[in-house]
């Protein structure tokens, strides 16, 4: 049989700060680890670049589609004006 009475555990409350976070491992969340090494740097930049173009085309295709949104670039408006322009400076 027990000899003394159960501790009661304290209620405090830890916070969030005062935790450690765990070393292991990247945060949560959409993270990448940056590459190190020379070959996949390089590997790395070619991927960003091709990507970035694939998105520019993708998104001026869709802004020709479009035509009327003015937040895109690239559209029927942005066309014209840049028509409107080149016109000015032959003048």
């Amino acid at each position: 049989m027990a000899q003394g009475l159960l501790k009661k555990t304290s209620s405090t409350k830890t916070s969030a700060s005062s935790k450690r976070p765990n070393a292991l491992g990247p945060k949560k969340g959409a993270r990448a680890i940056a590459p190190r090494k020379k070959k996949l740097v390089d590997q790395k930049k070619l991927t960003k670049k091709y990507s970035a173009g694939l998105i520019r085309k993708t998104e001026s295709s869709l802004a020709e589609k479009a035509g009327h949104l003015e937040m895109l670039r690239g559209g029927k408006k942005s066309k014209k004006e840049g028509l409107e322009k080149k016109d000015r400076k032959k003048k």
